[in-house]
């Protein structure tokens, strides 16, 4: 499966971002409210500046609750992976694993296009399995 495939799937209203002179503060409102663990970091809503994620945040507010009233470029990866949408689900699954990462943008060229996460990955992984199971059981008892 390609990775636009898997978009397509997706109840996507557009990507959710932020910019990198926001607050933590204000990113930690926009995760909760859209109930996501990351967001991309973009000063014009389509390129990708960087990626935070909730792990960030803990990480740097653990001791230091000043953290919020700081920038979000402060805090944010800026060394991104990303991928196209004609990359294949499997070298996904392969980037994700190797770099320890839960949250991929999904570019075309320089333009952000979407963000799949470890949770869709494994959404879709599942769905697979479960079709797979289906028909293995029909196939056996049709004989």
């Amino acid at each position: 499966m390609r990775i636009s495939e898997l978009l397509k799937h997706k109840a996507l209203d557009g990507v959710i971002t932020i910019g990198p002179d926001a607050t933590v503060r204000e990113l930690v409102a926009l995760l909760g409210e859209h109930n996501v663990g990351a967001l991309i970091v973009s000063d014009d809503g389509s390129s990708v500046d960087g990626i935070v994620s909730e792990r960030d945040v803990v990480r740097r507010l653990n001791g230091d609750e000043s953290v919020l009233d700081t920038a979000v470029a402060t805090i944010m990866t800026s060394t991104v992976r990303t991928c196209e949408g004609s990359a294949s689900l499997d070298d996904l699954m392969a980037l994700m694993t190797e770099h320890r990462i839960r949250h991929v943008p999904v570019v075309a060229g320089d333009r952000l296009v979407g963000i799949v996460s470890i949770g869709d990955v494994v959404k879709n992984r599942m769905a697979e399995l479960e079709f797979e199971r289906d028909q293995l059981d029909s196939y056996v008892h049709q004989s």
